[in-house]
């Protein structure tokens, strides 16, 4: 009985298991640090992670430009 409810399911567990998309944090200059190593899983929080980043440093700091892109 319960291989058939599994195998009742395994359609529907296929298509659940559809890839989901990755984010991550890469710099302009395509070197590595620390926040280019994260993977996020959705943009708004790989966008957060970057508000954060960029709300730490002060106007005059010398600011890297990073971009948000989908793996």
């Amino acid at each position: 009985m319960e291989n058939e409810s599994f195998e009742a399911l395994e359609p529907d567990f296929k298509k659940l298991n559809v890839s989901v998309p990755l984010y991550r944090i890469v710099r302009d200059d395509l070197q590595e640090d620390a926040i280019t190593k994260l993977q996020f899983s959705c943009y708004d929080s790989a966008y957060d992670e970057l508000e954060r980043f960029y709300g730490d440093l002060c106007c005059s700091d010398e600011r890297i430009e990073y971009s948000i892109v989908s793996i």
